[in-house]
């Protein structure tokens, strides 16, 4: 299957779309192809064994790496990461203290990767119950956030308490609720966190002051 290659209208139509708000939370230029870190970890053909090399195969129109023995393409797809806002019964929005790298030590909302065995509701669920020991019921979507640096794109369900009790976990330091003006804005860890938690207080406490700025420490 040849993938279409768009015509020089197309993509000036394209340009003008922009990259949409799930872009706010990446500082790296769109169509720089995969990061170099994750190109690191395609090394050999999963169908032959045969070393992968850069390059356009004839069926693509950007770099792939490709095996020159049976022509199998290794794709670069970013990785999905699920995650929740559990709002408690009187509107606070509960974050972590992460317990690991990235991030030790800074705050975020829970969630994880999703598995490929399971639904992204599912993931949400229990990824929260794992990482805070508070059960779940994902609502509304808040929004998705795109993290091209490190080949994510992360996907924030606001979720409503309804069972468990908070408890310190190995992945997280500690779990507290925050009212909507406590937020410790400049102890996040994430960017994607961040615009997440700024595009929740705007939706669900409007005459909350918000930062201008992210102003936490970013990994990668």
């Amino acid at each position: 299957m040849h993938e279409r290659r768009l015509t020089g209208d197309e993509l000036r139509l394209l340009d003008t779309m922009g990259r949409g708000p799930d872009g706010r939370s990446t500082d790296v230029d769109s169509g720089g192809g995969a990061p170099r870190w994750f190109l690191r970890s395609l090394n050999y053909c999963s169908s032959c064994g045969a070393e992968l090399v850069a390059g356009i195969p004839p069926t693509e129109h950007r770099e792939r790496m490709a095996c020159p023995g049976c022509g199998f393409i290794a794709y670069a797809n970013p990785r999905l990461v699920v995650t929740t806002i559990p709002v408690t019964d009187a509107g606070d929005a509960v974050l972590l203290r992460r317990g690991i790298e990235p991030g030790y030590g800074l705050w975020a909302q829970p969630g994880g990767f999703l598995e490929i065995d399971e639904t992204v509701t599912e993931a949400a669920v229990r990824e929260t119950l794992e990482e805070t020991g508070l059960l779940v019921e994902p609502g509304e979507l808040v929004g998705l956030y795109s993290r091209l640096e490190a080949a994510v794109v992360t996907l924030v369900f606001e979720a409503r308490v309804v069972g468990g009790a908070a408890r310190v976990t190995p992945e997280a330091l500690e779990v507290r609720a925050y009212a909507a003006g406590s937020i410790p804005w400049g102890e996040i860890a994430f960017k994607t966190s961040y615009f997440a938690l700024r595009d929740w207080v705007e939706r669900r406490h409007p005459d909350t002051p918000l930062p201008d700025a992210f102003t936490g420490l970013e990994p990668f």
